[in-house]
């Protein structure tokens, strides 16, 4: 019998109501409680999370009236992945929240997930108002696709078969003058520079094996991801910038940019069975990020293998 045909006197009598979405054993009282709480974490979170933007990316920069700006060949594409990710993930955190909010999976799918594109939207009309940057429609387009990733895997399956993930790792530079260019381009701080700093971002695409091929025994766990980096990117078009203390310019058009493909297993946290809600909603978390293991890349037309990839 599905579930949408269970009656709520059965569902109130039954032993084993948390098994069951909250949809389906919370009262009226009890849902409209959980909704405004979710409502208000969703605005402190959305809203804090402008406010750390705003200090972070556009305030060394003067305002200016609202503009477009052609982005869409900078950092060879990163950055709109990055923005998928992005859309993706608060939209599927979101989610979650209106689902134990009450929330049936059709409507929680539907507000939480386009909360990720409209959050994004409003960073974007930051851009748009900014010298250094501009409206992209690029990235709205990005935007869109990382909510749709979500959306529609959420209605067509009601779960996250394939899975966008998020890795990074650390850059240091044997030159000096491409530390001190990092420093100055992506900050000097961990958090910085994952945010910033591309060349050492992953981006990935997890699959469930068990999945796609239920019946087998698959570990339930057990993912393959598909990762798309890029490395050797010193300014968003070109490696050409000038110098802040000399003013004169600096050509490192000698530096490569390049594109990189990995293979790896992954983790889906999510599939790890436990009876601790605070467990698994951390489990939940974490599933916006690649687990670590030996990885096999792909760039420049030849394989590298990875005996670890963060």
């Amino acid at each position: 019998m599905k579930i949408d045909s269970i009656s709520k006197k059965s569902v109130a009598t039954s032993a084993n109501t948390h098994d069951l979405a909250p949809y389906y054993y919370l009262t009226p009282e009890q849902k409209r409680k959980r909704q405004w709480l979710v409502g208000g974490i969703n605005v402190v979170g959305y809203g804090g999370s402008l406010i750390i933007f705003s200090n972070t990316w556009y305030d060394d920069y003067p305002k200016t009236s609202f503009h477009t700006f052609d982005d869409s060949k900078e950092w060879l594409q990163m950055d709109k992945v990055g923005h998928g990710w992005a859309a993706y993930n608060t939209g599927r955190a979101s989610t979650e929240m209106w689902k134990w909010a009450g929330l049936s999976n059709k409507k929680a799918t539907w507000i939480g997930g386009l909360s990720g594109t409209v959050y994004l939207t409003v960073i974007e009309l930051l851009d748009a108002h900014s010298a250094k940057w501009g409206w992209s429609w690029s990235d709205m387009a990005a935007n869109i696709l990382g909510s749709g990733l979500f959306i529609s895997q959420q209605l067509g399956w009601e779960e996250q078969r394939i899975q966008f993930k998020f890795s990074f790792h650390y850059k240091n530079y044997s030159d000096p003058m491409l530390n001190e260019r990092s420093d100055d381009l992506f900050g000097s701080s961990s958090v910085e520079r994952m945010l910033k700093d591309y060349n050492g971002q992953t981006y990935w695409l997890s699959a469930n094996l068990r999945s796609f091929f239920q019946g087998s025994n698959i570990p339930a766990w057990l993912n393959v991801a598909i990762g798309y980096g890029a490395d050797g990117m010193f300014g968003g078009f070109e490696n050409i910038w000038i110098d802040e203390d000399t003013g004169m310019p600096v050509d490192r058009t000698d530096i490569k940019r390049y594109r990189q493909w990995f293979l790896a297993p992954d983790v889906n946290f999510s599939k790890i069975k436990t009876n601790k809600k605070g467990v698994k909603v951390l489990l939940g978390f974490l599933d916006a990020f690649k687990f670590p293991t030996p990885s096999l890349e792909l760039s420049n037309g030849k394989l590298k293998v990875h005996a670890i990839h963060f």
